[in-house]
């Protein structure tokens, strides 16, 4: 019996050895629910800006003025800094915790999977934005994050595999209720990275 539970440790240290020098695992699940909080208080804050966009059917015919646009666009870097800087905080924090390099190859590699996707993502975003089709904006965010996440699955733990691919479904499902998009991106971006990082902080403990 003790030699069996000595073989399951072994085994599962065999594991994670190999798990380390292939990914980085140092993701905190404490920085996905500060995402997820600044998710919902900017969909908040965004919905008190341009309140067409809490109104079913109204959303995908009316425009927002030159004005509202660009508090939006502000509002978005806002959040982004705000959670990019939060996910820096608890990963470094979860680094040093399982003494791992924050600047190793595979945090290179992840940021490079994560950067492409976002990028074109956002570019897209601002021309919708910029082109008076703001309802197509959410769906647009959520897909090219989701497949960003499923990129970066590959470089780090693949519970963030599942994140991306419901991301995913769920910015396909907006582009068919055009009217529920910020209620949509709020669910997305707000609650699915809170209920993900509870998951990560239960299971890892970060």
């Amino acid at each position: 019996m003790e030699d069996q539970i000595r073989y399951r440790e072994d085994l599962k240290a065999i594991r994670e050895i190999m798990q380390r020098s292939t990914r980085f695992i140092s993701l905190s699940g404490l920085s996905g629910i500060t995402a997820g909080i600044i998710g919902l208080l900017a969909a908040y804050l965004a919905g008190r800006i341009e309140p067409l966009l809490l109104m079913p059917g109204e959303q995908a015919a009316g425009t927002s003025s030159t004005d509202q646009l660009t508090q939006l666009i502000a509002l978005g870097v806002i959040t982004l800094l705000l959670a990019v800087a939060g996910a820096l905080l608890f990963t470094l924090r979860s680094a040093r915790k399982n003494k791992e390099s924050i600047w190793n190859i595979h945090f290179r590699q992840l940021l490079i999977q994560l950067a492409i996707p976002l990028f074109s993502g956002g570019i897209l975003s601002l021309f919708f934005a910029f082109n008076g089709l703001m309802y197509l904006v959410p769906s647009t965010m959520l897909i090219f994050y989701g497949l960003a996440l499923v990129g970066a699955s590959k470089y780090t733990l693949r519970d963030i595999f599942g994140l991306g691919v419901m991301e995913i479904i769920l910015g396909l499902t907006g582009l068919f209720f055009p009217g529920y998009g910020l209620w949509i991106w709020a669910c997305g971006f707000g609650l699915f990275h809170i209920i993900y990082g509870v998951r990560m902080y239960i299971n890892y403990g970060s």
